[in-house]
């Protein structure tokens, strides 16, 4: 992967027009949630283990994936005109797990045909069974488990002024392909519409059940930061915790998850896998996440970079270029696989007292 992931951010910067750049970037209120999320991988240190062989290093699980993949994000087509199709075919080729936004501009179907290994993540309407139609087409397309976005009761707030910009320039097209012509759902502005921006703000444990009901298939709980939120959402039937703070779009000040992830992990205590997204820019981040107990990593905005500057072939070679440096940043800490890092790291008082009451 030539250059650093924050080059490569900065180069898809310049090169996307200005108005989708802006709200790629942008967090909600005063955007300090997405601005402390980076630095606190940063201040992670290490204690690297020696005198261990580290001859053949093992990132990929026993299905041949990698480690991390790629979290949901809306308007890829208005990243690349390939869209979300090009951000599939560049996670098959490199073999990593893909989300796939509920506001995809691309149809299901089209994303299952190029062979990647895809999730569905979804939002709940306040009418559940008017999600019905979409979550089938999901299962019927392959999606092989679904997502629940739990931190968004409402939308919150953005610069409204860049926001408005947005979603005045962008082609509708570019979003809402899989949304079925409800009075909730209007395809022609997906997310960007004020009927689709309502969420069930009486979103609570028993959706988990009812989702994992009406799809079959396994429901992963994302946007949990608190310990006591992970217990409630295993005791729910929830197959794995993700750990986000939703790119620090959602409550401004939230916890940046490298702080949450100790908590929910130590609630966990082994009972579900436990993911993490949110910042995550280098290899030692990364490292970082696995050392702490996460047993899966998710990019977004830097999957979105390499889209725009590369279409598929961008998002394969960032993919493959991290996997690669990662070898080398296992090695050097004394580890042959992910969870070989646990214990590695050395959580300064920076990220002390930030488990939310069930620190185990």
């Amino acid at each position: 992967m030539p250059g650093s992931v924050e080059d490569l951010m900065e180069r898809a910067a310049a090169h996307l027009p200005a108005p989708v750049a802006a709200y790629l970037a942008m967090g909600s209120g005063a955007g300090i949630a997405a601005a402390e999320a980076t630095p606190a991988w940063d201040a992670l240190r290490f204690a690297p283990r020696v005198l261990r062989s580290v001859t053949d290093v093992e990132l990929r699980d026993a299905d041949g994936l990698l480690p991390f993949g790629i979290a949901p994000a809306t308007l890829q087509r208005a990243v690349h005109p390939d869209g979300e199709l090009a951000t599939a075919r560049g996670a098959a080729e490199a073999g990593a797990r893909m989300v796939v936004s509920s506001n995809t501009g691309t149809p299901f179907r089209a994303i299952a045909e190029t062979g990647v290994t895809w999730w569905l993540q979804t939002y709940l309407p306040p009418d559940r069974p008017s999600a019905e139609p979409l979550l089938q087409r999901a299962v019927e397309a392959g999606a092989a488990a679904v997502v629940l976005t739990a931190d968004t009761p409402v939308v919150a707030r953005k610069r409204d002024a860049v926001a408005a910009r947005v979603w005045g320039e962008i082609d509708p097209a570019f979003v809402g392909a899989e949304h079925p012509r409800t009075p909730l759902e209007v395809p022609e502005r997906g997310e960007g519409t004020d009927r689709y921006r309502e969420k069930a703000t009486d979103l609570g444990p028993h959706d988990i059940g009812w989702l994992a009901a009406v799809t079959g298939l396994p429901v992963v709980v994302k946007g949990v930061l608190r310990a006591d939120d992970a217990q409630r959402c295993i005791d729910a039937g929830a197959a794995a915790v993700w750990v986000s703070n939703h790119g620090g779009r959602q409550f401004d000040g939230a916890l940046p998850t490298a702080r949450a992830l100790p908590g929910v992990v130590a609630s966990a205590a082994g009972q579900v896998p436990v993911y993490v997204d949110g910042g995550l820019r280098e290899p030692r981040h990364l490292c970082g996440a696995w050392g702490l107990g996460a047993a899966q990593v998710f990019l977004a905005r830097p999957v979105l970079a390499a889209l725009a500057l590369g279409g598929a072939a961008g998002v394969r070679d960032l993919l493959l270029g991290l996997a690669e440096e990662l070898v080398e940043a296992c090695r050097l800490l004394g580890a042959t696989t992910p969870a070989d890092l646990a214990g590695t790291v050395v959580k300064s008082e920076h990220h002390r007292g930030d488990s939310c009451g069930l620190d185990r």
